[in-house]
């Protein structure tokens, strides 16, 4: 069922002319020897978990949801229709935001047992380090420490083993155990204690205040890890603030929520229309309410670039489209870790005060791997060959130099939650099987003698996906099809 509706959206574009990529191209690959400008303002990346594109009121007016803090970055900023999470999965889509690498390149899946980016591996933190920039991060990490000596032993690989100075967080989401905070690569205090399992009566097994059973810290409950986590964001920016250095810094801050548990506090329960989900939402944007005015009280906020958005598609069934009326896929197909749209396609937000226009909105097709590329772009930092594989440089598009049919990226290629692949193109789009690869049912469909083997559609007025063309067009199936190969085979798109 296509929840899609064509005003909501801006419209994909096709190729631009071959001179005009080529140009492009060479742009990207010589690194900051022809970089637009370097700036080093201070960088606040605010990304949110399982929040869906329609969940915002300034990328759906009809949202059921109340998000002034948020929408009021949109009207200082800029606006990314076309924005994408580089896998529909937290650690996947945060492998990717981190270093500019496509995380089926790896395998992300060992997160529960090692660290996934490598020693030495370059990252968004390690790049800025090396640009003079202090380096923090605040929240959930989900990408592995070495956890083999224990939690009262030091927790390698993690943010300050990969180019943070200061780590205060968890080690993946607040319904997988054990639940413990994490300052630097100590625990504060090991998960001692237990928890049993939780769930709620009217949602599916795994929304509402879901948690799973396991060890927990005894200075640690569920309900307080957001608000805790603003506290120390807030603090990052207030000690800052206070060091005369003049270094500029970059703080990460990746909230857990709205993903599950879904745990309003009081001011928020029953504020939204979009039951405890929406509530607690809410209270999220309250949180980044609250960081936006530490960084105002401080004269932060003019020489800050934020970037805010979310790591995948949200839990949100048809049923509670609905029994609620609120469409958190705002249009889109599917949900998360599927390969429609809805997995992967994000709210995205850039504001800088005089530096992105404000209240202006872009077509670019992005993917969060381009972070490590606009950063190095912006600061005249080089990057080798290895560096950042898959990122793309979109700070002219943040400078307003590039034009809107000159796309930055010619292709993206993202792995579902499943084995299925997907390549976009321009506007069209090609997934290499059948079904959604994730979540949504049906999850793979095994085709007949006269079905598609795969799917392909055209996003420039099919968003909501749904008409296959596959059999329409074979000719493009070929070449979409080789491309994702090449891509994938190659180590490397940029």
């Amino acid at each position: 069922m296509s929840r899609f509706s064509a005003t909501n959206f801006g419209k994909a574009r096709p190729f631009a002319p071959l001179h005009i990529a080529a140009a492009i191209l060479v742009s990207i690959c010589v690194g900051s020897n022809s970089a637009l400008a370097t700036e080093r303002p201070n960088i606040v990346i605010i990304l949110v978990d399982d929040m869906g594109y329609g969940d915002p009121g300034c990328f759906n007016p009809e949202s059921k949801i109340a998000t002034p803090n948020i929408d009021s970055l949109a009207a200082a900023g800029m606006k990314f229709t076309d924005a994408h999470a580089p896998g529909p999965l937290c650690h996947m889509s945060r492998y990717g935001l981190m270093t500019g690498r496509y995380p089926f390149r790896t395998n992300c899946g060992r997160w529960n047992k090692e660290p996934v980016i490598d020693a030495g591996q370059m990252t968004i933190a390690s790049l800025l380090k090396s640009q003079g920039y202090r380096t923090s991060m605040v929240g959930k990490w989900h990408l592995g420490f070495d956890e083999s000596g224990g939690y009262e032993k030091p927790l390698t690989g993690g943010p300050v083993d990969r180019g943070f100075d200061s780590f205060f967080g968890i080690r993946a989401s607040t319904d997988i155990p054990p639940y413990f905070y994490i300052r630097n690569r100590k625990a504060v205090a090991p998960p001692t204690d237990a928890i049993e399992a939780n769930s709620t009566q009217g949602w599916s097994p795994i929304q509402g205040e879901f948690w799973r059973a396991g060890g927990i810290a005894p200075d640690l409950q569920l309900a307080d890890v957001l608000p805790r986590f603003t506290d120390e964001a807030i603090n990052v920016i207030n000690q800052h603030h206070k060091q005369p250095t003049g270094e500029p810094l970059m703080m990460y801050l990746a909230y857990p929520a709205p993903h599950t548990p879904w745990l309003p506090s009081e001011p928020f329960n029953g504020k939204s229309g979009a039951g405890m989900y929406g509530d607690f939402l809410m209270m999220v944007d309250s949180m980044i309410g609250r960081v936006l005015k530490a960084m105002d009280e401080t004269g932060m906020r003019d020489n800050t670039l934020v970037l805010f958005s979310s790591d995948n598609g949200p839990v949100w069934y048809e049923n509670d489209v609905q029994r609620l009326g609120h469409d958190s896929s705002g249009g889109l197909r599917g949900m998360k870790a599927d390969a429609w749209e809805c997995g992967h396609r994000m709210p995205m937000i850039a504001s800088w005060p005089g530096k992105v226009k404000a209240n202006t909105t872009t077509d670019q097709m992005v993917c969060f791997t381009d972070f490590l590329a606009t950063f190095a772009d912006m600061t005249g930092a080089d990057l080798a060959l290895d560096d950042g594989p898959d990122s793309f440089s979109f700070w002219p598009v943040l400078t307003g130099q590039q034009p809107e049919d000159a796309p930055i990226r010619q292709h993206m290629v993202i792995r579902s939650g499943g084995p299925l692949m997907t390549i976009r193109q321009g506007a069209w789009k090609l997934i290499d099987g059948l079904g959604s690869s994730g979540f949504s049912h049906p999850k793979r469909i095994k085709a007949g003698p006269s079905d598609p083997a795969g799917q392909l559609y055209n996003l420039a007025n099919d968003l909501g996906e749904t008409k296959n063309v596959y059999h329409d067009h074979p000719d493009l199936v070929r070449q979409l099809q080789q491309k994702l190969s090449e891509i994938r085979d190659n180590g490397r798109s940029r």
